[in-house]
């Protein structure tokens, strides 16, 4: 089976803009892969700002966008990887997030980084059966 790569409404056109060499949700073998979303607000583009709880609940939202243009649902999801700039976020990260995963959570990872060259404190990423 080839990929598909999945075009995903405001999403794909900011990564297309920052001249980013990734895809943003890619079709494979049953499953759906998003990148690293970060909190992106999917009717105007533009990035989220506010406290880390706000930045959080922003970029699940953009990922279960990404996930409905792929055909799945945050309910599929297998695997979910939470980049922050901030080890310190994890509580306020996981109460975000525990009212999108309540029931039967995927499989995680959460990844201190750096910082990233916008300003974001937070990302995620998924793999969902498609």
């Amino acid at each position: 089976m080839k990929k598909e790569i999945i075009e995903v409404a405001v999403m794909s056109d900011k990564v297309r803009a920052l001249g980013l060499p990734c895809s943003t949700a890619v079709k494979a073998n049953g499953f759906v892969f998003i990148s690293a979303t970060p909190p992106v607000d999917m009717v105007t583009g533009e990035m989220v700002r506010g406290d880390i709880e706000v930045q959080t609940e922003a970029s699940l939202k953009a990922l279960k966008h990404c996930l409905e243009a792929a055909g799945t649902s945050l309910d599929n999801v297998v695997m979910v990887r939470i980049y922050a700039v901030n080890s310190g976020f994890y509580n306020a990260i996981n109460r975000v997030y525990a009212k999108y995963f309540s029931t039967n959570p995927p499989a995680r990872s959460f990844v201190p980084v750096a910082s990233w060259p916008m300003e974001f404190d937070v990302e995620i990423e998924c793999v969902a059966v498609a």
